[in-house]
């Protein structure tokens, strides 16, 4: 009898995956319009939401193992999201637009938060309006020079400011050619360059590898010309502070943390929004994301399959739960196979990941039925909450964002639909 559920559930498994390798290979040759995509991932997420609160949480409720299923849940979705994150940081972000849009919207995020904390040590910007400088930040370049490179020569115009991340530079007087201080990470050069313009006083050159952060006088300018706030605060600088600003070294550190602080909280949403050649760096940049989008989909679809093996030891599979993981893993196959088509995936590469999911989710179907016939109740309880809570967890961070992105405003009410479906189906099944 055990045997003959597992099978079942390896069947099951198969069935409600079979859409996996159907939505990649119609993607192969089609590209549908994003919205009929995002109302169907909408629609599937909305379906096996009802599926999990009929099928699952109504069933504990009914044993009486709720606290034990709860706590499952709770731990099954920090699991995911652990799990989740890890795969990302590989490049398994790349597997669907919105996850791949969320992570470099935070990498970014972080980027200016670097920038800022480092700008709030910088004395001309410590003295500016932190929530007007939001405007500058995307427009601040990141360079690394060789050992031995001349970045600034005496005499030249003063055309960029230069904020030192790692490495060290010498400044050196040419026609003395003496050394009047050796710069490193944290220091600034050409501060005032910024604001005057005037001829630079010396030379800087590396003394290694050095990377840095670098304004030009160009952008910063253009950034005056569209904030009137920032250019009256700039020439009052000019005209009442400059040779304070140049013979002051200290700096409150508490007041640099609260203009830090208070220039992120200002960052323009729409700054932090990747670009396509952004997303191209980050692909060519992730050359094992190939393994990481395939980990990335595993680990969305394993509790799918976790939760088919665990349904038929108490209960047959409800059909609701079965139409709904079939329904959420075809649009979310199939847009995903669109942007890999895209990033010159080839067809067999995409057509063998997904069937390989297929087939894994059948095996875990059958071993999770395997492992869970003798468990106790309590024990079973707590893995059914387990799967489900992880299913939860990436409906709620994958398939239901991705909807979004890509659908926008259909996503609630193809939500809604699903989940009133599922119910419908659950009804007839009575």
């Amino acid at each position: 009898m055990p045997e003959s559920l597992a099978l079942q559930a390896f069947l099951f498994g198969i069935i409600c995956t079979l859409s996996l390798p159907l939505g990649a290979a119609l993607a192969i040759v089609w590209t549908p319009r994003q919205k009929l995509v995002a109302g169907m991932l909408a629609f599937g997420g909305g379906a096996l939401l009802a599926a999990l609160a009929l099928d699952l949480a109504a069933e504990t409720l009914h044993r009486g193992d709720f606290l034990y299923f709860a706590l499952g849940s709770m731990g099954g979705g920090l699991l995911f999201v652990f799990l989740n994150k890890i795969v990302n940081s590989k490049g398994g972000f790349l597997r669907k637009a919105a996850t791949t849009i969320s992570y470099l919207k935070r990498k970014k995020i972080e980027y200016y938060k670097q920038l800022s904390e480092k700008l709030s040590t910088v004395k001309l910007f410590n003295q500016l309006p932190p929530e007007e400088i939001r405007t500058l930040i995307p427009y601040i370049l990141h360079r690394t020079f060789p050992k031995g490179e001349t970045i600034i020569r005496e005499g030249e115009p003063g055309d960029s400011l230069f904020l030192i991340e790692s490495g060290e530079i010498d400044v050196l007087h040419e026609q003395s050619n003496a050394k009047i201080a050796t710069l490193s990470a944290g220091d600034v050069v050409g501060e005032m360059a910024l604001v005057s313009g005037e001829p630079r006083s010396a030379t800087a050159i590396t003394r290694m590898e050095t990377k840095v952060w670098m304004i030009l006088k160009q952008d910063f300018d253009r950034i005056l010309a569209s904030s009137p706030r920032l250019a009256e605060a700039v020439k009052s600088l000019v005209t009442t502070r400059i040779s304070e600003l140049q013979n002051k070294q200290a700096i409150d550190e508490e007041k640099a943390k609260r203009w830090a602080e208070s220039a992120v909280r200002n960052i323009d949403e729409k700054a932090v929004i990747p670009t396509d050649t952004e997303i191209k760096e980050a692909v060519a940049e992730h050359s094992d994301a190939p393994v990481a989008i395939w980990l990335g989909n595993f680990l969305d679809n394993i509790p799918e399959a976790l939760v088919i093996g665990a349904s038929l030891l108490h209960t047959t599979l409800s059909f609701s739960l079965m139409a709904g993981l079939f329904l959420s893993n075809f649009p979310e196959a199939l847009s995903a196979s669109v942007g890999m088509r895209q990033n010159n995936y080839a067809p067999r590469k995409i057509i063998g990941m997904w069937g390989s999911l297929m087939v894994i989710g059948g095996i875990c179907a059958f071993l999770g039925n395997i492992f869970l016939s003798e468990a106790p109740h309590i024990l079973f309880s707590f893995a059914e909450g387990v799967a489900a809570g992880a299913m939860l967890t990436m409906i709620a961070e994958t398939m239901l964002p991705e909807a979004y992105y890509k659908g926008g405003a259909i996503t609630g009410f193809s939500t809604l639909l699903g989940f009133l479906t599922a119910i419908l189906v659950k009804t007839l099944e009575a």
